[in-house]
């Protein structure tokens, strides 16, 4: 069995993994930093034991752990350090986060969504605006899907691959809720949010059309890597790459299921 796992990088990505993990090195979830290149080029943290994706056991009980053991760790920042990704492009507000992440993914689904339904996300990140004012800043693991998440017999084990981001609580939580397809129910949602320490501040209609807003943002996402997988196949498909093909196709079914 690996003991340890080697992340190599862009810099920027490394330091901020490393920041993370660092900050969060209490939480039992997380991996632990044994080292980090001096350049930036690479981090070497501990190995969990399991699997992403698959074998996840019950939803309501691998969300209540994330809300106990992960979520419920997570530090408020200082008022001036800004909203969005720490090695992205900050934001002025936390609104202006969700606008630019609705009119990206505008762009990428297209046509697909009638200009109705466009028009209803629209009128929808209006009524989220209206809840930001009051939301605080946390310091967020920020990918928080099945994809990062070890499972083991059944059982969630561990979080990786961190893409900090300073927002709201709730992003996570409803990340995660959303990252995978089974048990998209209030009961599962509801049950999963109650363990949540300081949450009495956010109404079940927050809840609700937070996850509604979160999954345009995945529908862009899954259309974007579509499109690039296309891209790859009509590339190689040309230069008798079948083999490279149909590994291809197979690892988009598995990543469009999952997401």
């Amino acid at each position: 069995m690996p003991i340890y796992v080697i992340k190599i990088d862009q810099p920027m990505i490394i330091s901020v993994t490393e920041e993370f993990l660092l900050a969060y090195k209490k939480v039992k979830l997380l991996p632990d930093v044994l080292y980090t290149d001096q350049k930036k080029e690479f981090i070497v943290y501990s190995f969990i034991p399991g699997e992403t994706h698959y074998n996840r056991g019950s939803k309501v009980e691998w969300m209540k752990i994330l809300a106990k053991e992960l979520f419920n760790h997570y530090e408020k920042v200082d008022k001036d350090i800004p909203w969005g990704r720490v090695n992205g492009i900050h934001r002025s507000s936390w609104s202006d986060f969700n606008q630019s992440s609705y009119e990206s993914s505008k762009m990428n689904i297209g046509k697909l969504l009638p200009s109705e339904d466009h028009k209803r996300v629209e009128l929808l990140v209006n009524i989220l605006n209206t809840y930001h004012y009051q939301e605080e800043k946390y310091y967020l693991h920020g990918d928080t899907g099945v994809h990062n998440f070890v499972y083991s017999c059944n059982q969630l084990k561990g979080v990786i691959d961190p893409s900090p981001l300073i927002g709201p609580k709730i992003y996570d939580f409803t990340y995660a809720f959303c990252s995978s397809p089974d048990s998209l129910d209030l009961h599962t949602h509801f049950s999963s949010f109650s363990l949540w320490n300081g949450n009495a501040s956010l109404t079940k209609e927050q809840l609700l059309n937070e996850v509604v807003f979160n999954y345009i943002p995945e529908l862009a996402c899954v259309l974007k890597f579509i499109r690039m997988i296309l891209m790859v196949i009509w590339k190689h498909g040309r230069n008798g790459g079948s083999i490279f093909l149909v590994l291809t196709v197979t690892k988009a079914c598995e990543y469009v299921e999952n997401i």
